[in-house]
């Protein structure tokens, strides 16, 4: 803890923290009391730390002794710096109450804005500020925040109180109200509270702040807040800190104003100014969408001084953080004032353009546009395909909105987050079509290919949340309206019902009916420029699981230095071949077994040859048949008698063969290197066909370096076994050819006790790849294909931290492979080591690969991009941290 020091002030021109206090102030308070320090406009006020969050959690949500103390110097020290009081009604101090982890968690928590009024308070501020309909309007606003985000009471109550007074009014916007209506639905208002909470609304100033922090303190652990750390796999944080500020009003009259603003153009990445703002509002009306906000170009004709002040303090942000910003400003009665600077989400064609822009305008090195400026996550993002442009009829356009989040989607229409989860989990595409999206909604947003909401704006929750995670948003788009009870929306022509499906185009804000076709993006001059960055230092190889040479070539294009999974079983299933295997498994001899193997020799020797030609000059590593027998078999008796016909056979001989072929566990059965051990043929027909096809292309003048995989051994015999019928087979095939083909024998290590006898297997093999989706089915005892059920439960309960099939389990899995390496290298000095499952494409797991010293990871063709760039910043992370744990020198004497 940082001696008792929970409390942490800005404001005047100074702070008592900087940005690099990240970690204990969260990322909203250190750029707060960054911004103090380097001379923006910022409201004074003070930050709770996160570790006061991590005590209230640990200790049964009660404070720490000096933070009581701590709070009321802060007010103090904020009733100072504004010349204000709180709770005094002749010159009266509200605040907001945000919450800032160390990571960005947009709408995490809601903002709660004017706390400190009661009763008294607003009529001083109406007499202070002369404006009893400002006074009143800030009134019922807290009153409908701090219901909803601090006592859990349904915004949509406040909502129907206020339609149903704006009814009885015959008005249509919330500004028709006046001071009279709005100075009537407090007291509506409180009749809302106190129904659902049973107590009446608090008039205490520091009362509601201490409902507010512990608000705050409570949403860390909120199901919504796990759900998204879980989805970004955001680890390692103790909790949020909480920013209590000093309120300036956007809602004083038509001088002031209040916006969100992107330094650059967070969907395309132009340097250019990019947001909204709203006239007499409050902020949470731009992100709300309840009213339609200006383009911040507006701003320009509207208030041309504030505008250009504006401007230039964005720039000025920019250069000092070196990152495209996200800023929120209000302006009152014609004076800027800076709320928050933060990071700005941004996709994945705006984060490369930005990165290269500002590397080219001398404001980064490349060393920090690699490690800093693009998410390994975006690079997926540009690999998302877009609707392909066919002229779409009017009647086909469901609506127009705002172009929220590029790229495109198909799917489902789902009016409900819960439902398109569940969908999703079963394998349905959908797309989540809301009126607008809240924090609540993450988890279906995450479940969706796209996000369409009838309202809010460019700013809005949907918006940031969709182009953080490269989903295609439509936002805005009031051309459709909603009906959640009957489960439809409508654009007044064509009503759509859940279940049927529509289309998305978040590039162009359109919407449109049925399915259409989708095409693959491109690449363009500022993505290959940054991928030549990442090369320079991306020194771990990344390789591709492929099986065909469509994949090999795909692969190669996007920078793979080889194939590090080829599943020869893959190979099996087309039709002319399906039925040879089959035979072969029914083969009630030798002789009728080899004649099988013999018709599928030339189709596995043809299929090498194309992969080889593909990856010509790079090595291409070739598991062995690795499933169990019976999943090549008909399993339904409408299946067996019609594959028994196909193969003249009777439907009896082919349900006994299922039948005895039939595993109580087949995951840990006859499969891998055990199939090589009791049919020694296989092995002998998949090891001949890799290698004339490798010989047959290297007497052509062709590269070939062929790694033959054995896969599933627990044993330095069962690898001896596998290795000497390949061995027999090379000497058998290279006599007939022009020379022999330098090749390697090695294995999938997937297998615990392979692991811990890494050192008595590396005597002979000469390559380990780490196949860690088994490795971890094993080493947990979780089946992959049933973990799901449960695996929801444990991430929620924190049992565990993440999935581990998705991200590499460091302290058990991971400790076998670093075992396993550091065994195997001290026996063979030269021996090749990767990983080839699912792991090998995620970040997290690559750089704990690259830090225990692997050779390479191996992932699927489209997440090779993604794998480079986190090897790249794996290596950057090393390199900073051998510069900030070199030893200082001494001194010359």
């Amino acid at each position: 803890m940082s001696e008792n020091k929970w409390v942490y002030t800005f404001g005047g021109g100074s702070a008592e923290g900087n940005r690099t206090m990240k970690e204990l102030l969260g990322g909203k308070g250190a750029n707060l009391a960054e911004m103090c320090t380097i001379g923006l406009p910022v409201p004074a006020g003070f930050t709770i730390t996160t570790e006061s969050c991590k005590y209230y959690n640990d200790h049964e949500k009660s404070w720490p002794k000096e933070l009581k103390a701590q709070v009321r110097e802060g007010i103090a020290f904020l009733e100072d710096q504004m010349k204000t009081g709180f709770g005094d009604p002749e010159k009266p101090l509200l605040v907001s109450v945000r919450s800032g982890a160390a990571d960005s968690m947009p709408g995490m928590m809601d903002t709660v804005l004017n706390l400190g009024m009661n009763d008294e308070v607003v009529e001083g501020l109406a007499r202070v500020t002369g404006n009893d309909r400002f006074a009143y309007d800030s009134y019922r606003r807290f009153i409908d925040m701090f219901g909803d985000v601090v006592m859990g009471v349904p915004h949509e109550h406040f909502e129907e109180t206020m339609e149903e007074l704006k009814q009885e009014m015959n008005v249509k916007n919330d500004n028709d109200l006046t001071a009279e209506n709005l100075r009537e639905l407090v007291d509506r208002y409180k009749a809302v509270y106190r129904k659902a909470t049973g107590f009446m609304f608090p008039e205490d100033p520091r009362e509601q702040l201490h409902f507010a922090i512990n608000a705050v303190f409570n949403s860390w652990n909120s199901p919504r807040a796990n759900k998204y750390r879980s989805i970004n796999k955001i680890f390692g944080l103790i909790g949020t800190a909480v920013n209590i500020q000093a309120m300036v009003f956007g809602n004083t009259g038509d001088d002031s104003a209040t916006g969100v603003c992107f330094t650059r153009n967070p969907s395309t990445g132009e340097h250019k100014l990019y947001g909204e703002f709203l006239i007499n509002a409050q902020g949470e009306d731009v992100v709300a969408g309840i009213r339609t906000p200006h383009p911040i170009d507006d701003l320009k004709e509207i208030m041309p001084y504030s505008y250009q002040e504006l401007d230039a303090l964005t720039r000025k942000l920019e250069m000092h953080y070196k990152n495209m910003q996200d800023i929120e400003f209000t302006i009152q009665q014609g004076k800027l004032y800076i709320l928050q600077t933060r990071n700005g989400k941004r996709t994945g064609h705006a984060a490369i353009k930005i990165a290269v822009d500002l590397v080219n305008e001398g404001i980064v090195s490349r060393e920090d546009a690699v490690m800093k400026l693009v998410d390994p996550l975006h690079l997926d993002q540009l690999l998302h395909p877009q609707l392909k442009d066919e002229g779409y009829d009017d009647a086909e356009v469901l609506g127009r909105g705002l172009p929220a989040s590029p790229g495109a989607a198909v799917g489902k229409v789902v009016l409900n987050s819960d439902e398109a989860e569940k969908l999703s989990a079963k394998g349905e595409k959908v797309i989540l079509v809301r009126i607008e999206t809240s924090p609540e909604d993450v988890g279906g947003m995450a479940a969706s290919q796209g996000i369409v909401t009838s309202r809010g704006g460019m700013t809005s929750h949907a918006a940031v949340v969709a182009r953080g995670w490269g989903k295609p948003c439509v936002a805005g788009c009031s051309d459709i309206i909603i009906n959640y009870k009957k489960r439809t929306f409508t654009n007044g022509h064509i009503t759509v019902k859940e279940g049927e499906y529509i289309s998305l185009d978040g590039s162009l804000g359109i919407v449109l009916l049925g399915e259409k076709p989708l095409v693959e993006p491109s690449f363009d001059d500022d993505y290959h420029t940054f991928m030549e960055w990442v090369e320079e230092f991306q020194h771990m190889g990344v390789r591709a699981n492929a099986d065909t040479p469509e994949d090999a070539l795909n692969a190669r294009g996007h920078g793979a230095v080889g194939i590090g999974l080829c599943r020869t079983e893959h190979m099996f299933f087309a039709d002319n071949r399906i039925s040879a295997i089959r035979r072969m498994i029914l083969a009630e001899s030798a002789e009728e077994r080899q004649e099988s193997l013999n018709e599928l020799l030339p189709y596995q020797r043809d299929d090498f040859k194309g992969i080889f030609k593909a990856m010509a000059g790079l090595p291409v590593t070739i598991r062995l048949l690795d499933p169990p027998l019976h999943e090549f078999l008909p399993h339904t008796d409408e299946e067996i008698i019609h594959v028994a016909h196909e193969l003249q056979v009777p439907a009896k001989v082919m349900r006994n063969k299922v039948m005895n072929l039939k595993e109580f566990n087949p995951m840990l059965g006859h499969r891998g290197c055990r199939l090589g051990i009791t049919h020694p043929e296989i092995t002998r027909m998949q090891a001949t066909a890799i290698l004339e096809a490798a010989a047959e292309l290297h007497c052509q003048g062709t590269e070939v370096y062929p790694e033959i995989m054995i896969p599933l051994i627990g044993t330095r015999e069962e690898f001896h076994h596998q290795a000497t019928i390949i061995h027999e087979v090379a000497r058998e095939v290279f006599a007939n050819y022009c020379s022999a083909v330098p090749y390697k024998v090695g294995t999938m290590i997937e297998v615990p006790r392979a692991a811990l006898t890494a050192d008595q297997i590396a005597g002979e093999a000469e390559f380990f790849s780490f196949g860690t989706n088994d490795l971890t089915q094993m080493t947990y005892g979780y089946s992959r294909d049933d973990a799901a059920k449960f695996m929801i439960h444990y991430l929620d309960q924190k049992i565990l931290p993440y999935d581990p099939f998705q991200t590499i389990d460091r302290d058990g899995v991971g400790q076998l492979v670093q075992w396993a390496k550091e065994r195997g290298s001290m026996v063979n000095p030269k021996l090749k080591m990767g990983i080839c499952g699912e792991h090998g494409g995620d970040p997290l797991s690559i750089e704990f690969c690259y830090n225990i010293g692997l050779d390479y990871v191996s992932c699927s063709p489209f997440r090779v991009p993604i794998a480079r760039l986190a090897a790249a910043q794996s290596e950057l992370r090393a390199k900073a941290r051998k510069v900030t744990e070199a030893p200082v020198s001494a001194p010359a004497e």
